[in-house]
């Protein structure tokens, strides 16, 4: 694997010089020379971490991946479930994906957008204090500290297109009460958790649009259920324009 590597990163910038693509290369190459030496398994295992946490359900996955790798270079102490094993890696992910997804949304209420559903307001004022993960140091322990504080909590799931504010005693995605995160892949309409943005809306739209495009060529009953669902879609986006709250609106 650490010989693919280095093949991969030789042929990228190959290809890149032969195409003559001057926008995407960084002088001396499209992939230069690397500081701390050759891009090992070691170091590209946590790229691979930071790509599969930050799917739809990519927590799941993660553990999943390195869960299964015990006795291998690739997991270098990560594969374990123990303390200090994948535990650590999945939290210290979910903080950083947090991170993101709040730092994006405090962009987007300083530029004007607004945001619906019934956590907006919680939303908000966690967005405000978005400035606060800059600087931080995420590691096991400070990751399990943020991760207990459910104000801090806003998972992006880009797949029902909206944004979970967690808090454990809302959560419809399970009831045992337990788990610190939501269950991106069980979300529930009506939810209290549930947060949607001015992109939200759009993309609501976007895909019942969508889907009356393919109720065209399907034949019914299916047909039908595609233009329920895209009235659906459409319904919730309709709501979201009458309810969403702007920043200066909330404050």
């Amino acid at each position: 694997m650490r010989t693919r590597i280095e093949d991969f990163i030789a042929w990228a910038n190959d290809e890149a010089t032969a195409h003559g693509i001057p926008h995407e290369v960084i002088p001396p190459e499209v992939i230069p020379p690397d500081p701390h030496g050759n891009v090992g398994i070691g170091r590209f295992r946590r790229s691979l971490a930071w790509h599969i946490a930050r799917r739809p359900n990519g927590l799941v996955a993660l553990a999943i991946q390195y869960g299964h790798l015990r006795t291998t270079l690739v997991s270098e102490g990560y594969a374990s479930r123990s303390r200090g094993g994948i535990h650590e890696l999945v939290d210290m992910e979910t903080v950083l994906a947090v991170a993101d997804t709040t730092a994006e949304l405090h962009e987007a209420l300083e530029a004007g957008e607004g945001i619906s559903g019934p956590a907006a307001r919680r939303a908000i004022r966690t967005a405000v204090q978005a400035p606060w993960f800059t600087g931080t140091v995420i590691n096991a322990t400070t990751a399990h500290r943020l991760l207990a504080n459910n104000n801090e909590m806003i998972h992006d799931n880009p797949q029902a297109l909206l944004l979970c504010h967690y808090r454990r005693e809302q959560a419809l995605c399970h009831r045992d009460g337990i788990k610190e995160t939501p269950s991106l892949d069980h979300c529930v309409p009506g939810c209290g958790n549930i947060v949607r943005t001015d992109q939200h809306a759009s993309r609501l739209r976007d895909r019942a649009n969508l889907l009356d495009k393919r109720a065209v060529h399907t034949p019914q009953p299916a047909s039908n259920r595609l233009r329920v669902n895209a009235d659906r879609l459409r319904a919730i986006a309709d709501h979201h324009d009458r309810t969403r709250l702007t920043l200066q609106e909330a404050t």
